[in-house]
């Protein structure tokens, strides 16, 4: 456990040394959280969702974005740039172990992106009149899975790209379908059966609705956070079953 939050600390140092990488694992969400509130449109009623407004929708949506943001665009470019410059490599005559560093990866991007999180939902009460989640334990338990499901896509994407460049090529591809099915362009609200059965299957889908139920007052459903448990569990056991020092 030691040596798991020495490292941990030490990869957060390096994590704030990639400028490009910090602005879109944390800052990129918070700023779309602003400009979509900023519309008036997002901040009126919608007969077609029921009379609720859209950004009360749009705030789960932007957290889920943000944690799909730091797991595919920061961590998985960052952690496969550590390979192509030889730091895995020197790494591997420690007597470190493979799941401690992904242990360490995964848990840094676990308490920054929290930090964000935090930040969206304060920003959405305080500027735009978004309810806090009612259901407290239960929008953790859902957190904690979707993030934990998106850290370990990353992941292993980064166990899989030989480069930095093509991980965050890679991570790229895999954001956009994820972000629609996670309600970014079409809210989950309005899609059809067949897109909104696609969806519950997806990390951000499941994710997505596991918040919103969260912030309802509900508890998220257990199909949800089974749906996120299985991509946390597969994925995870991938990235480590394909780790590679070099």
């Amino acid at each position: 456990m030691s040596a798991l939050l020495r490292l941990t600390a030490t990869e957060t140092k390096l994590f704030f040394r990639e400028p490009i990488v910090v602005f879109f694992a944390l800052a990129f969400a918070p700023i779309l959280l602003v400009v979509l509130g900023s519309i008036p449109a997002m901040r009126a009623p919608d007969a077609g969702l029921g009379g609720v407004r859209p950004i009360e929708l749009y705030v789960p949506v932007v957290v889920a974005i943000g944690v799909s943001l730091f797991a595919l665009s920061g961590l998985a470019p960052l952690f496969a740039a550590y390979r192509e410059k030889g730091v895995l490599r020197r790494m591997r005559t420690t007597p470190v172990e493979p799941a401690v560093l992904l242990g360490a990866q995964l848990l840094m991007a676990t308490a920054l992106s929290a930090g964000t999180v935090v930040v969206m939902l304060a920003v959405g009460r305080l500027a735009f009149g978004v309810d806090l989640p009612r259901q407290l334990p239960g929008y953790l338990a859902g957190y904690l899975l979707l993030a934990s499901a998106l850290f370990a896509i990353g992941l292993l994407v980064a166990a899989l790209a030989p480069s930095s460049r093509s991980a965050g090529a890679i991570g790229t591809l895999v954001f956009f379908p994820l972000a629609f099915f996670g309600g970014l362009w079409l809210p989950r609200a309005g899609m059809t059966e067949v897109l909104l059965t696609i969806s519950d299957l997806t990390p951000l889908g499941a994710g997505v609705q596991a918040l919103q139920d969260a912030t309802a007052g509900h508890a998220p459903q257990l199909p949800h956070l089974g749906v996120l448990l299985g991509w946390l569990v597969v994925a995870g056991g991938l990235a480590a079953r394909f780790f590679r020092w070099e």
